[in-house]
């Protein structure tokens, strides 16, 4: 009698009662997954990944290696992609430009990431004059010329990849650092927060516990947004010449070296910026989606 009460009650309730019940997370899960322009972008992003770090492992060309052919080869069953001038695969290239022109995007949006939380927090939770001092103080940085910072922290700590992670990273935490100030700001006068203040917890409990995790949405779309910006960045100044160093290369790189050419061998600008085009539109439909499903006016619609 008690199983079938149960069955009863279980069969009786709404959909939306039932989904009420789930934890955020797979409620924010199942969003994304109906959002088809937003799982789709996943899906390819997980390939792009995937084959950008181990296809050229398994590839018979290696990205630096001259084959026999002389000068470019168009796509042809030997070179799906053909050859660039120097007669180097370009699928292989494309693929090795693809990893590091990634690596890049993930390594300086987590590098602006941090920084932007850690500056944000710290505004928002301060408040009174440290605050407005810290929000003029980005308020000038934004001001400055972005790229032109960036080619600076280039030119003078040099073209290693390391430095060009940190060089783009360092400078990207603006927009991080004003939105994560501004919720701050929101969240500390809710109930919840003064109620952590009334039992004594400390700020940086109340910052790790309370209001960080309120903030894990913003910060996940908005990081996911400033990928793109990042990738973009990269390869303006790989488009000059300050960048990956060759015979590495990247998705800017090979666009710069295909438009020098491209009257005359049109494949070895077309493959890599369809590439980069691809992928730039997938982060932005990503972010779209992750905006949407962390959204929780959402609803279980």
């Amino acid at each position: 009698m008690t199983t079938h009460t149960g069955t009863s009650e279980t069969e009786g309730m709404s959909p939306s009662a039932t989904t009420e019940s789930l934890p955020p997370w797979r409620l924010a899960w199942q969003r994304l997954r109906r959002n088809r322009a937003a799982a789709g972008a996943l899906v390819f992003l997980g390939m792009i990944a995937f084959a950008c770090v181990f296809a050229p492992l398994v590839l018979p060309w290696d990205y630096a290696t001259q084959n026999r052919v002389l000068g470019p080869v168009p796509p042809c069953t030997a070179h799906w992609l053909g050859t660039d001038t120097l007669g180097r695969d370009l699928l292989v290239r494309c693929l090795q430009g693809g990893q590091i022109s990634l690596q890049i995007a993930l390594i300086a949006t987590v590098v602006s990431t941090f920084i932007g939380i850690a500056y944000g927090l710290t505004a928002g939770w301060v408040g009174g004059r440290t605050e407005m001092f810290m929000i003029h103080a980005v308020d000038v940085l934004c001001a400055l010329p972005f790229t032109l910072l960036v080619i600076l922290l280039t030119v003078i700590f040099g073209q290693d990849l390391f430095w060009i992670y940190m060089a783009v990273g360092a400078v990207s935490w603006l927009s991080m650092a004003r939105i994560v100030r501004a919720q701050t700001c929101s969240l500390k006068t809710r109930p919840f927060v003064e109620a952590a203040l009334c039992l004594g917890q400390t700020p940086r409990r109340i910052l790790m516990r309370h209001l960080l995790p309120n903030l894990a949405g913003v910060i996940v779309v908005h990081a996911t947004l400033t990928a793109p910006a990042v990738m973009l960045t990269e390869a303006f100044m790989s488009f000059l010449g300050l960048g990956v160093r060759a015979p590495m290369t990247s998705w800017g790189l090979l666009i710069k070296e295909g438009a020098d050419v491209m009257e005359e061998f049109p494949w070895l600008l077309i493959f890599p910026s369809l590439a980069f085009s691809a992928t730039l539109f997938a982060l932005n439909f990503l972010g779209d989606g992750l905006r949407d499903a962390l959204d929780p006016r959402a609803g279980n619609a």
